[in-house]
């Protein structure tokens, strides 16, 4: 489970402007923590499938965040995937 404090230590790595908490880099980094943290339960529990499709569908969900921002803005899109780690 993600703790708030976490989260919030999160959002602040990846925020544009002080009170930024919904934009598209923000919702990824949010994202990407919840998926590693659902994948080393799922490493402890493989037959957990409730949570395997629960973690599925934050892949999917990160991925369409991930391919609006190349969409729009290259630059911030290749400074996200930098910071953190993905591809």
């Amino acid at each position: 489970m993600l703790t708030a404090k976490k989260k919030l230590n999160t959002m602040k790595k990846t925020q544009i402007h002080e009170k930024d908490t919904g934009s598209s880099e923000v919702q990824v980094a949010v994202l990407s923590e919840k998926i590693a943290e659902l994948t080393s339960h799922l490493k402890k529990h493989q037959k957990d499938n409730h949570s395997r499709r629960g973690l599925i569908q934050m892949v999917a969900d990160r991925r369409t965040h991930l391919k609006y921002l190349e969409k729009k803005n290259k630059a911030r899109y290749n400074s996200l995937v930098k910071k953190l780690g993905l591809k």
